[in-house]
């Protein structure tokens, strides 16, 4: 029941997360509000982290930062690491 809830938790984080980097980069694109990174890292951090990987590839957005190409899959691999540590 726990592995439903925390896998179905990932999946809507992670489609929030890809449609935010998709408004953000449109934002960009047209100088209005953007998204502040650390909301970004956030959202990645709390279970969005393949949706904002497959978002800066699919609207090609923060992929020049170092810190996003770095650290988003650093944020994956810490993810699954965990994941499959307290899979039962």
């Amino acid at each position: 029941m726990a592995q439903k809830i925390l896998l179905g938790w990932i999946v809507v984080m992670s489609v929030v997360t890809f449609i935010i980097c998709g408004v953000d980069k449109f934002a960009a694109q047209h100088q209005n509000r953007r998204v502040p990174e650390k909301v970004l890292f956030l959202l990645a951090a709390a279970g969005g982290s393949i949706g904002l990987y497959l978002g800066m590839f699919t609207f090609r957005h923060k992929t020049k930062h170092w810190y996003f190409v770095v650290g988003v899959p650093a944020i994956i691999l810490l993810q699954s690491a965990l994941l499959l540590y307290f899979w039962e």
